[in-house]
């Protein structure tokens, strides 16, 4: 009987604390709502300000439907300085932000992403490069964010430089990530842990075998491109390597997404790359594009994403939007719960 009490007061107290942050996620979403109902947008600035706060109570209320099953995006874009590892790391603070369980494969030798998300990837570190060459479980290699629990990452350490020339002698060198990855998706069934919602990989500035590794073993290829002059030059040589890789070694890749990056609404030049890419592909294309921020470029020196180191700035509800509606097409196509 006495145990009963406990197990019930417990169960109550739970209850009262979930409900308790439902009123107070309902009390801040009113009081947003009460300041824009106030505010005044005679001046551009306070318009903006006054858009944002919009933008923070529509997010709030917002809910991330879980995907019926793990979805394996590559993140790439052979370009260099186009937003790719900002993009992988901040999409996967936001969709783990939402309550869903991310997993981040940094497989770009340079670590950015490591760095982003706040994990040690010193030499010597598990890491990628042990699970592509020397055949590591991945579970042995991740780490978890310190701001958002959901969110593990695999880092990258400086001996990936070199991964490409060892993995030319090896058996099945194009595969290698797919094999391991999908062992510890079946590792995490066995064991009771709760599906990966996402995972992404992100992928060097090049098409090399780290790059063909991460196409062969993803389902959906992300494209970041920069709202600039020579943001197309190049992309009809990434989508004719990924129908190379569809063709030859994974016949269920796709290009699911494409996100424009670097946005300034100010610039004709910016509007007419945006349309451009628009109307080229306009079944992939975000209507959400991430605009140019100082504060996300500001974020990764703090080791962190922009989602938790300015969560009210445009940048973060930038890729907090982005986020949702990449999950929401999932939800559109029948892939989720």
């Amino acid at each position: 009987m006495y145990q009963e009490a406990i197990v019930s007061e417990t169960t109550r107290q739970q209850g009262a604390s979930s409900l308790d942050v439902s009123r107070e996620t309902e009390s801040s979403a009113e009081a947003l709502l009460g300041s824009a109902a106030s505010a005044d947008e005679s001046t551009p600035l306070a318009a903006e300000v006054l858009e944002n706060v919009r933008r923070r109570i529509a997010l709030e209320t917002a809910q991330f439907p879980k995907p019926s099953r793990t979805r394996i995006v590559t993140v790439a874009n052979q370009k260099g300085g186009v937003g790719k590892t900002t993009s992988t790391v901040n999409l996967a603070a936001a969709l783990a932000h939402g309550g869903l369980n991310v997993l981040v494969i940094d497989a770009d030798p340079q670590g950015n992403a490591s760095t982003a998300l706040g994990v040690d990837h010193r030499s010597g570190t598990p890491s990628i490069y042990e699970v592509l060459v020397e055949d590591l479980p991945i579970a042995e290699a991740i780490q978890t964010n310190p701001e958002f629990p959901a969110l593990l990452c695999v880092p990258a350490t400086l001996d990936l430089s070199g991964a490409e020339i060892e993995l030319v002698n090896l058996v099945s060198r194009e595969t290698r990530l797919r094999r391991a990855l999908h062992r510890y998706l079946e590792h995490r069934r066995e064991t009771g842990d709760p599906d990966l919602d996402y995972v992404l990989v992100d992928c060097p500035p090049s098409l090399g075998l780290l790059t063909v590794n991460a196409f062969t073993a993803g389902d959906e290829v992300l494209i970041p491109i920069q709202c600039e002059y020579y943001a197309l030059e190049g992309l009809s040589q990434l989508i004719r390597t990924v129908e190379l890789i569809r063709s030859h070694l994974n016949p269920t890749l796709r290009l699911s997404t494409i996100l424009l990056t670097m946005y300034d609404a100010r610039t004709n030049l910016a509007r007419q790359v945006a349309n451009e890419v628009r109307e080229h592909f306009p079944a992939q294309t975000l209507e959400t594009t991430i605009p140019r921020s100082v504060r996300i470029s500001e974020a990764p020196s703090y080791g962190q994403t922009v989602i938790s180191y300015e969560p009210t700035s445009s940048g973060a509800l930038a890729y907090r939007e982005a986020a949702r509606e990449l999950n929401m097409r999932a939800s559109a196509e029948g892939g989720a719960e």
